[in-house]
């Protein structure tokens, strides 16, 4: 898996419009979203907006930062369907 990033701004509706398409071999497979100032704590997080394939669920909670949405994207399209990576843990 070879994944890369475009930025893009995205409309939402709300301050987070900070985006990133998330590409394996060009072919579009998330799009994350960065979390803004309304968010807290949560301010600067990313958040996996929309997933496909085996990225549609479970939704995990907001990453830290790009690299931690990258390793949990990695880790979760390499996933058979029917199961999950939730923090870290394989779930059936």
């Amino acid at each position: 898996m070879t994944l890369s990033l475009q930025s893009i701004r995205i409309r939402t509706g709300s301050s987070d419009e900070e985006g990133r398409l998330v590409m394996d071999e060009g072919l579009l497979v998330a799009i994350l979203i960065q979390l803004s100032a309304d968010h807290g704590p949560e301010a600067g997080h990313w958040f996996l907006e929309v997933g496909f394939g085996n990225l549609g669920s479970p939704r995990p909670a907001p990453f830290r930062d790009l690299a931690a949405a990258l390793a949990w994207i990695a880790t979760q399209a390499d996933t058979p369907s029917g199961e999950g990576v939730r923090d870290g843990v394989r779930r059936p």
